[in-house]
């Protein structure tokens, strides 16, 4: 059990933390709910009750859609597209081993299925990552819909107009407004995370480059770039910096 806490302690954490605060968010969103169905002299509804609203409902899945769209498009895009000196980005100049063919090692042991299996299968798993990703973004932007045209038309009959359709409800503003809002703060902390990185660091964590390494290295490769005695050695994001010397420099 303790080796499993160990090895799998990231994820525990991040979970653990997502279901705390969905449980958060469900409370005050219940409270704030029936506070503001009491003061337009509506009934007020039960905890259960209230997790199937469009309050909830809406408020959950706007922002999982832009999560999943930030973080599909950012594997799709860091593909093909660099920042030099970042630790997010392949470096342009050097061949990276996420270029490799993965046929080449069809025959190793320990591949993943679809790679020993090869055709079809290790097409679509070459890319699977991004089509999960953009997949549950789609899933997410649905249930988003769903939840918002529940809360608007409840909106709409408090207020003595007609409600409409699904589809109507997603050429509103209001949806495009809701997922806008949600957008352009993912793409920005994406963004700030590539250029920051360039510069900052943080010890101990594999997101960054090694503290002493160079700002213009470039992301999940360094290559061996000797600098000032130090050799910063290869083999992807968070590589160790090992101080290595050679023989006869220690002397």
């Amino acid at each position: 059990m303790r080796r499993f806490v160990r090895e799998n302690g990231l994820s525990l954490v991040m979970f653990g933390l997502f279901f705390l605060f969905l449980a958060g968010q469900s409370i005050v969103g219940f409270r704030s709910y029936n506070q503001e169905q009491q003061e337009h002299r509506e009934p007020q509804v039960g905890y259960v009750e209230y997790l199937g609203t469009g309050h909830f409902i809406e408020s959950v899945f706007e922002n999982w859609e832009s999560e999943f769209l930030q973080m599909g498009l950012y594997v799709l895009l860091t593909a093909f597209l660099f920042q030099k000196g970042s630790s997010e980005s392949k470096d342009p100049d050097d061949s990276d081993l996420v270029n490799e063919d993965p046929r080449d090692a069809r025959y190793q042991p320990g591949v993943p299925g679809p790679v020993g299996r090869g055709g079809l299968w290790l097409r679509l798993y070459e890319h699977s990552l991004a089509i999960a990703l953009l997949g549950l973004f789609l899933l997410s932007i649905i249930l988003h819909a769903i939840g918002g045209v529940m809360q608007y038309n409840e909106e709409q009959l408090e207020h003595g107009e007609q409600a409409v359709s699904l589809l109507q409800f997603v050429t509103t503003s209001q949806f495009w407004y809701e997922s806008f809002q949600n957008w352009q703060s993912e793409f920005l902390s994406v963004g700030v995370l590539a250029v920051l990185s360039i510069f900052l660091r943080q010890r101990g964590s594999p997101e960054p480059k090694p503290v002493a390494a160079p700002h213009v290295e470039t992301g999940s490769s360094y290559g061996h770039c000797r600098w000032g005695g130090a050799d910063i050695g290869g083999g992807g994001r968070g590589s160790r910096l090992s101080l290595q010397r050679g023989r006869g420099q220690d002397r």
